[in-house]
């Protein structure tokens, strides 16, 4: 598989994260068809401008939290835009139980 046509199939499965729910790298890995290949989520991510109009700012780590150091510029933002859904932090972290993404298929 090419490295667009990697692109492209996480990108589709982002789009479909709803507002007020995240997705860790691994979870859109799996469902993009990628097992095992978080890293390349992330690699996907962050070739996306900061505008872009993939929800990029649902993508998380696996502990729940944002993979971005916090001093980060993107991060601040990742975390506005995050809260302004709904998305409640515990220090730096969301309860995934409360707030990951489950997909119908997925149930």
């Amino acid at each position: 598989m090419t490295d667009v046509a990697r692109r492209a199939r996480i990108r589709a499965v982002v789009r479909r994260i709803p507002r007020g729910r995240v997705a860790t790298y691994g979870q859109v890995a799996e469902l993009a068809g990628l097992p095992g290949q978080a890293r390349q989520v992330g690699y996907a991510m962050a070739a996306l401008d900061v505008d872009s109009r993939v929800p990029w700012h649902r993508v998380i780590n696996a502990r729940g939290a944002i993979s971005l150091p916090s001093a980060d510029h993107s991060a601040l933002i990742q975390r506005a835009r995050l809260e302004a859904e709904g998305i409640v932090f515990e220090g730096d972290r969301v309860s995934l139980d409360r707030f990951r993404w489950r997909p119908r298929a997925a149930r």
